[in-house]
């Protein structure tokens, strides 16, 4: 019983390794766009990827988590449905389907420093 507690603290406090998934929210960083090459493509999370969908990628957080997306530069902001792993480049966090990053205003720069908060 007690081994029992103990690594069940143990995982609690991340001594394993594993983050827990409250700490992959609330998250700053820099955010990505992806969507032509991947329209129409199966996702990490089995659904299909629609670039014109409010979706995005995240390492960490559980699929179907929806997180409100805040540029650090204007204060926009946009809520999106995790469907996806990613991003693979260092010193960014989230990302960000084609329609997501258009509505964000951060499509045409390519990239963008944001918020994430979960919703």
């Amino acid at each position: 019983m007690i081994k029992q507690i103990v690594v069940v603290a143990a995982l609690a406090s991340g001594l394993f390794g594993i983050v827990p998934v409250a700490s992959a929210a609330d998250q700053c960083g820099g955010a990505s766009w992806y969507g032509p090459g991947f329209h129409g493509k199966k996702t990490a999370s089995g659904a299909k990827f629609n670039e014109n969908a409010m979706t995005a990628a995240h390492k960490t957080l559980p699929f179907g988590t929806v997180v409100k997306v805040t540029d650090q530069r204007t204060g926009k902001s946009v809520n999106v449905t995790i469907t996806d792993r990613g991003p693979f480049h260092k010193g960014r966090i989230i990302d960000l389907s084609k329609a997501a990053a258009a509505k964000l205003g951060t499509k045409s720069a390519g990239t963008g420093k944001v918020c994430l908060t979960r919703v």
